[in-house]
């Protein structure tokens, strides 16, 4: 059984968002899984894979781009995104990309 989210046949949307945590992690883990609780609660949400060590890698799958608009602008995100700013990231880079084909063995 895998542990990769299971998306839709392309095309669709991932949202990648690469990060590197700075030393002030108080109330990370809390945000985060709040943001993930808000992100599956969203219109267009279709899942999210993320992994973690000296670089962070979330990725999330939205079926169009303005479901990735409307989550952008969620007020509870937009609090997150701040935080991250200002105290979670010594850096961070969104990138945002149209999956038009996928093939693997989940």
């Amino acid at each position: 059984m895998s542990n990769l989210t299971s998306t839709p046949k392309p095309p669709y949307y991932a949202v990648i968002f690469a990060s590197v945590k700075s030393n002030d992690l108080n109330d990370y883990s809390e945000t985060a899984e709040r943001m993930m609780q808000l992100a599956q609660a969203q219109p267009g949400f279709l899942g999210v894979d993320s992994a973690s060590s000296a670089i962070g890698i979330t990725v999330s799958y939205w079926s169009d781009i303005d479901s990735i608009k409307a989550w952008k602008q969620n007020a509870e995100h937009q609090e997150a995104q701040a935080q991250g700013k200002d105290r979670w990231y010594s850096a961070y880079t969104t990138r945002i990309a149209k999956v038009e084909h996928e093939y693997g063995s989940n």
